[in-house]
């Protein structure tokens, strides 16, 4: 039950420098024949400051070989977030199992105002201002696939406008 917030930076294939962050390492035991086998599961949330950002866990029997698993099934589990500036364009509320975030937009210079792990997935989404609480349970799994299915949640005003427009006429 180990916590660590180390970033490392990447390359991923197109060029793109792909941010890294362990969120949360834990030891896993499975009972076999012979007695115990013991692993690792390690939360990854990857992201390139720009918009995108995907989870990923790697499950292996060494921290390493977890969190390399995770970093790769992360980039391919990336998601595109809608900007407004610095900031997200709307509030959302987003649940996952028993744990919900509440993600709200702040003013220029206010800061991300996040706990661990909603931290840790809004900063290498490359949002700068946000106010976030996160309520309900605080497994930090389900807190960051909660914070992820919220910023999926996200739309562009703008956009919404003019499909809603072309649909009623």
């Amino acid at each position: 039950m180990t916590n660590r917030t180390d970033n490392q930076n990447r390359e991923d294939n197109e060029g793109n420098e792909i941010t890294e962050r362990v969120v949360k390492i834990r030891r896993v035991t499975k009972v076999v024949a012979g007695g115990r086998r013991r692993g690792f599961s390690a939360t990854v949330v990857v992201g390139d400051g720009n918009g995108s950002v995907g989870i990923g866990i790697g499950k292996a029997e060494a921290v390493p070989d977890a969190v390399r698993k995770g970093v790769s099934v992360a980039k391919k589990n990336m998601i595109t977030v809608p900007m407004n500036g610095t900031t997200i364009p709307h509030e959302v509320l987003a649940h996952f199992t028993s744990s919900t975030v509440l993600l709200k937009p702040a003013a220029p210079g206010k800061g991300v105002i996040a706990g661990g792990p909603v931290r840790a997935v809004v900063e290498l989404a490359g949002i700068r201002d946000i106010l976030t609480k996160s309520l309900g349970s605080s497994n930090p799994i389900n807190v960051v696939k909660a914070t992820i299915k919220g910023l999926s949640e996200l739309k562009i005003p703008m956009e919404e406008i003019a499909k809603r427009k072309g649909q009623t006429t």
